[in-house]
């Protein structure tokens, strides 16, 4: 059995060095000073940081094997994105030429991939695997029917993975009519749902990177900047951490009371909130982290948010046992909302999304703290904790921890905000 015990290795958000940009690896130094921040404060805290292996992708094809076996799939497909990366490594997009990869349930897997495009495919191949190429005149569903066909999937049940495009599975069955396509979410969810050790210290590598971005970020926010200003400052710690940033979201003002913002024109002012809403990842794995405050003084009314918002994540993280169904969770954070006036359910003023989201390879992941999801929460599962409350044409107050289930519970990847004055600890 897997040990899914508390992860011990953390990359502590506080080990900043003062050795300066010039100290950094090339790439990291060359990201940070694309946009003229100076971060010459910072020194990457992933030094040492340990990447997926070949063990460990093994562990994975085969785990997929017996899962295939048991659902009665004779193969998986996937196309480029996370799922492609889980299990093989290989690290590419998608486009109009089709690249693709067999898992069969026995066998060595297939890669598919245009001729020209083999040597770079290969770079990132990180398990045993053949190499089928086509030519641009050639049918690409052709050679992937044929690789299905030798791994015996001609005439049985084809997983396809939830994301890999219409045109393809529809190919597929036309060149393979003795096949029947069906949905590899029991494989594929069940092998990435679960995390295992050497996830999860990647996971808390990007949670401490994320952190520390955001609190170096904090002090430099002045009145009048735009979020492409603080999205800027943000962008260049996570890089000057060891960290690749994903995506910065600042919202200012009344945009904080729409979840994803507003398009029109921001700038931090006195007394008004300051939403944070950011993602990175080191070694393939996210963070996701939110911070809400007010620069200056705060009016009551956003404090007395606040205080409740940050009730709401202990709320949730204290519903977040054992087996409780994921949905439980939104459940509790509605009822405490409720009982202090916001809501009901997805109404405003309130929660108008859900509670949280899976998080692993991508920022968002099954599953869901919604409410309806039966999902019982198991060791290994990783989620968000952000139940915000949003006011529509005043503000919005959203903070963001994720956490990890463990054999005793939830266990915080970054710990909670003290408060409004101390958003960061």
């Amino acid at each position: 059995m897997i040990d899914l015990r508390p992860n011990r290795r953390r990359f502590a958000a506080t080990a900043l060095g003062l050795a300066g940009l010039a100290a950094l690896p090339s790439p990291l130094r060359a990201a940070a000073a694309a946009t003229g921040v100076d971060t010459s404060g910072l020194t990457p805290i992933t030094t040492g940081i340990k990447p997926i292996d070949a063990a460990e992708r093994a562990g994975r094809i085969a785990r997929a094997q017996a899962l295939m076996a048991n659902a009665g799939m004779a193969a998986i497909i996937l196309e480029p994105g996370a799922s492609l990366d889980y299990f093989t490594g290989v690290q590419w997009w998608r486009s109009e030429r089709v690249t693709a990869a067999i898992i069969p349930a026995s066998g060595e897997p297939i890669i598919v991939t245009p001729f020209f495009e083999e040597p770079s495919i290969r770079q990132s191949l990180g398990i045993p695997a053949g190499v089928r190429v086509w030519q641009e005149d050639e049918d690409p569903l052709a050679l992937l029917a044929a690789g299905l066909t030798e791994r015996g999937a001609a005439k049985a049940q084809i997983g396809i993975e939830e994301s890999v495009r219409f045109f393809i599975s529809d190919g597929l069955a036309t060149r393979l009519p003795g096949a029947r396509m069906v949905s590899a979410n029991a494989v594929v969810r069940a092998c990435r749902l679960v995390k295992t050790l050497a996830e999860i210290a990647l996971m808390q590598a990007a949670n401490d990177v994320m952190l520390a971005a955001l609190r170096w970020t904090h002090p430099r926010i002045k009145a009048g900047m735009k979020p492409a200003d603080i999205a800027a400052l943000i962008d260049s710690a996570v890089a000057a951490l060891g960290g690749k940033s994903t995506g910065s979201g600042v919202l200012l003002g009344e945009a904080s009371a729409y979840p994803h913002g507003s398009r029109n024109p921001q700038q931090v002012r006195t007394s008004e909130v300051v939403l944070l809403d950011c993602t990175c990842e080191v070694g393939g794995y996210a963070a996701d982290i939110s911070r809400s405050f007010v620069f200056g003084r705060a009016p009551d009314e956003v404090r007395r948010v606040w205080d409740i918002v940050a009730q709401g994540q202990q709320v949730a993280q204290a519903a977040a046992t054992l087996r409780t169904p994921a949905g439980q969770v939104d459940d509790a954070v509605r009822r405490f909302y409720e009982s202090r006036g916001f809501g009901p359910r997805y109404q405003l003023p309130g929660l108008s999304h859900r509670t949280g989201h899976g998080i692993g390879m991508d920022v968002h992941e099954p599953v869901n703290l919604v409410h309806g999801e039966t999902t019982p929460l198991a060791p290994g599962m990783c989620f968000s904790n952000e139940p915000g409350l949003y006011l529509p044409g005043r503000f919005g107050i959203r903070l963001e921890d994720c956490f990890h289930m463990t054999e005793s519970g939830p266990q915080w990847f970054t710990q909670p905000s003290r408060s409004l004055e101390a958003p960061f600890g």
